[in-house]
Parts: C-alpha cells; sequence; structure tokens
C-alpha cells in the first residue's frame, strides 16, 4: 500500500490544488540531441505540476497530488516540486511501482518524446485516493486529459474528482491534453476527453488538438461542441486565445517569443489564465497572462522556467506592482460566470455531431457571438 504523507496541520486553504503524474524528465542541453555526444539535464516534469509550479511562482498557495515510487527518481520530482514553493503533502509513495521517466528528443522538424510509464506509481491512483485529494480545501482543482489515460483506476480518479464536488463553489478546471500515444483510439480520446470536459468549470483546449479530436477548425466550432463549461479557452499557437465565458468572446493575439522547447507551454497558459482569475482580472488580462507565462516556458530546454520580474508582468497588464500585489492579499473568489451551469454532471455526448449554423451562431453554444 502507498505510504500517506501527513497533511502537516494545513489549516490555511490552499488556492489550487493540481492532480496528476510527474515523471522524471531527462533532456538534453540547448542544442544538443537524444545522443551518447550531448549532455543532459534531470527534471521534473508534468502537466498538473508544471501548472502548480508555476502558480506559487505567480505567488499563489498551490499544491501538487500524485504517487511516485519508493526511489531516488521520486524523492528528485518531489524533492524539486517541493523547492519550487509547491505544497506536496498529498504525495503518496508506492513502494512496489516506479517513478515514470519521459526522455526528450529536439530536432529540427520538433521534439520527439519517449515515455516509460507504463505500470508507474502515478497509474495506480484510484478513487479512493481520490476521496483523500477532494477533502483538502482549495478554490482550484485542476486535471488534465492525461491522468484519465494512465489506467482504469486514474480514469475513476478523474472521474470522482471532477464530478463530486465539496459543499462551496470549488472551481474545476480541466486541460484537455490530448497524448495520442496514450489512448487506444482517437474516438475514445475524442469521446471521454469531451464527456470530462463538459463537466468542468474552465476548460482549456489547443485548436489543433481539438481539430484531431473533433474535427472542428474554429474556436467557435469548439465552443458549439464544449457549450456546458461557464469558461471555454482555445489556444491557438502563436497566433491568439480566444476565452468564451458568460456571454462574451474575449480574444488576446499571443506574445512574440523566441521558442527554445515547446513542450510545457500550454500548462503555463493554463497557470498564468487561472493567476489571472484567482486575481480577479478581466478576461483581456487573464489571457494575457497567459501567454506571458507560456512565454516563459517557452524560452526554457524545462517545463518550468523564472518568470519575468512583477514590473515587467504589470506592464504587460496594465496595473501597478501595488495592484498586483494587493489581488494577491485579497485572494478574490472565482468570479460565478466561470462555473458551469448546476445541471448533471456528466451526460453522454457525441464528438461527432455537426456543429451547425444554429450552434455557432451562439444559439446552441450557450455563449452568443458578437
Amino acid at each position: 500500500m502507498p505510504q500517506v504523507a501527513p497533511l502537516d496541520g494545513r489549516s490555511t486553504p490552499l488556492d489550487a490544488v493540481c492532480v496528476g503524474e510527474t515523471m522524471a524528465m531527462v533532456t538534453p542541453t540547448p542544442g544538443g540531441r537524444l545522443d551518447a555526444e550531448s549532455t543532459f539535464v534531470l527534471r521534473a516534469g508534468g502537466a498538473e505540476s508544471n501548472v502548480a509550479m508555476f502558480l506559487a511562482a505567480l505567488g499563489h498557495r498551490a499544491g501538487w497530488a500524485s504517487r511516485v515510487g519508493a526511489d531516488p527518481l521520486g524523492e528528485l520530482v518531489v524533492g524539486q516540486i517541493r523547492a519550487a514553493g509547491v505544497d506536496t503533502s498529498l504525495v503518496e509513495v508506492d513502494p512496489d511501482r516506479p517513478t515514470a521517466v519521459y526522455l526528450k528528443d529536439p530536432g529540427p522538424d520538433g521534439t520527439r518524446v519517449y515515455y516509460y510509464r507504463n505500470g508507474s506509481a502515478a497509474a495506480g491512483m484510484d478513487s479512493g485516493y481520490a476521496a483523500r485529494v477532494g477533502a483538502v480545501p482549495a478554490a482550484v482543482l485542476h486535471l488534465s486529459g492525461v491522468t484519465p489515460a494512465l489506467s482504469e483506476s486514474c480514469r475513476a480518479l478523474v472521474e470522482h474528482l471532477i464530478t463530486t464536488r465539496p459543499p462551496g463553489r470549488r472551481l474545476v478546471s480541466f486541460d484537455v491534453n490530448h497524448r495520442p500515444a496514450l489512448w487506444p483510439d482517437r474516438s475514445t480520446a475524442a469521446t471521454e476527453l469531451l464527456r470530462l470536459a463538459q463537466a468542468a468549470d474552465v476548460v482549456f483546449v489547443g485548436l489543433d488538438e481539438a481539430a484531431r479530436l473533433w474535427k472542428v477548425e474554429e474556436p467557435e466550432q469548439v465552443r458549439a461542441l464544449v457549450d456546458r463549461p461557464g469558461t471555454l479557452v482555445v489556444k491557438n499557437g502563436s497566433v491568439d486565445a480566444v476565452a468564451f465565458s458568460a456571454g462574451r468572446v474575449t480574444v488576446e493575439p499571443a506574445r512574440p517569443v523566441e521558442v527554445v522547447e515547446p513542450v510545457g507551454a500550454g500548462d503555463a497558459f493554463a497557470a498564468g489564465w487561472l493567476s489571472g482569475a484567482l486575481r480577479g482580472l478581466h478576461p483581456a488580462a487573464r489571457l494575457r497572462l497567459g501567454h506571458l507565462v507560456a512565454g516563459a516556458a517557452l524560452g526554457s530546454v524545462s517545463d518550468f522556467a523564472a518568470l519575468p520580474p512583477v514590473q515587467t508582468i504589470c506592464a504587460a497588464l496594465g496595473i501597478t506592482p501595488d495592484d498586483w500585489q494587493q489581488t494577491a492579499e485579497d485572494r478574490q473568489q472565482i468570479p460565478d460566470e466561470t462555473h458551469r451551469s448546476p445541471v448533471d454532471p456528466v451526460r453522454s455526448v457525441d464528438p461527432d455531431r455537426s456543429a451547425g449554423p444554429a450552434a455557432l451562431s451562439g444559439e446552441a453554444g450557450g455563449c452568443p457571438r458578437p
């Protein structure tokens, strides 16, 4: 049985708890490849812990929940995430399963990633662990589409967390994060990821992965399909990001940056947007902060990177450093408009249904076009 870490007598609620597997990441230093001549760095790498670390860097009380193996890699992963200011008291150590590993191989046509995660400690997470995580007070619960693809028990964990809400207004954030190699086929992934997305309050999805999963081409078509969440954020790479929320459509162009390594930028964007929501920033500023944090990740060989100075962040958002500090101290509640309607949490959906003219007009999507 996994060893349960103490909760350290926590009395202060977290701003966010992020749940999912983090692996030991092996990546070449800039200019290197996955070969005998290159030099490598060993880092923690995982979608949900990336979000937690960036949230901590942005001044929030963030926690990460997962399982690791009773091995040096597990110690490295937990130690690096804790050193980034993240609460790791929910992490459990499994003495029978290993910590997963993945290797990056950057090349002229992009980065290939090789995963070694079958039977990992995190793949053993289940609904029982979900009950422990769900009992921890936090304003935001962040999940991704990676976790339900790891195992049937992990799918049960996500199902429990995303559909069982504690008393109050906890916000459930879900990043679709489609990893084709983890799913048996596109159809299964399309159905399951859409079903889970529809049960969340805030959904992040890349336009490219939405096209791959659901055969859509425009952000409005994504909204017509993912019509239940209070907020949908559609990321379009280096072009822009579009947020649909409370009948409004907000578009924010991406910031031009030099790309060193693209992996992890989506997690950084989600952290930036969630930070803006926690601070009560207006919709455009949330997207702008998402782009800014993603830009930092794009400039690093690791998934996590140092952020610009507060003055630079404030200048990009159009606020003063005093305003930035004040919003952090206020710990504002997530606006009600961000939450989905309190209806049946999960329903059967058909990802291949047509997003016809009525849906694109906003009548079916719950978010009318301007």
